[in-house]
């Protein structure tokens, strides 16, 4: 099939519906671009910003750390940890799990520290819309105020590898 030119009356102006839904989705896209701003610095949607370069086993051996001093249970071999109100909580995501489960209290804050222990991971609190990127070798800090009580899973929404779909960890807040 040879290649040829369009005829030269090809371009008809859009009329009617066609224009009504050009100017639809033309309004949308400014009142989007106008709110980013106010999202970012009015919408609370955002980290503190805070991120430290780290030795991946230097990580390791503080998320250890922690789980020897504020042990409180086990659930299925995974530690469950109870930082005191106002305190630091560490949580790393490796080979297709978050460890430990952490316990908060609620309407109390925490400085939560997260960091990958292998790949790039997405940090996903559900049913908040919180997500975060973590990255291996970075110390993410987080300050957070529980204002609902209950168990939130946590799931990683960045392709991690083969077992993606099963990772997963929980925070539970009383």
């Amino acid at each position: 099939m040879p290649i040829s030119t369009p005829d030269a009356h090809w371009f008809h102006k859009p009329s009617g519906a066609e224009r009504v839904w050009l100017g639809l989705a033309l309004t949308w896209c400014l009142v989007l671009t106008i709110m980013m701003p106010y999202w970012h610095f009015k919408g609370k949607q955002n980290s503190t910003g805070e991120a430290y370069r780290v030795e991946i086993q230097a990580f390791r051996d503080r998320v250890d750390r922690f789980v020897q001093t504020y042990q409180v249970g086990e659930q299925s071999g995974i530690p469950i940890v109870e930082p005191p109100p106002g305190g630091d909580a560490y949580l790393i995501g490796q080979s297709w799990r978050w460890h430990p489960i952490i316990k908060l209290k609620k309407d109390q804050t925490y400085r939560l520290h997260v960091s990958s222990g292998d790949f790039q991971h997405g940090f996903s609190l559900l049913p908040l819309n919180m997500n975060f990127h973590v990255l291996p070798g970075y110390d993410h800090v987080l300050t957070i105020t529980p204002t609902s009580a209950g168990e939130f899973p946590l799931i990683c929404n960045e392709y991690c590898g083969a077992l993606h779909h099963a990772m997963t960890g929980r925070i539970i807040v009383e």
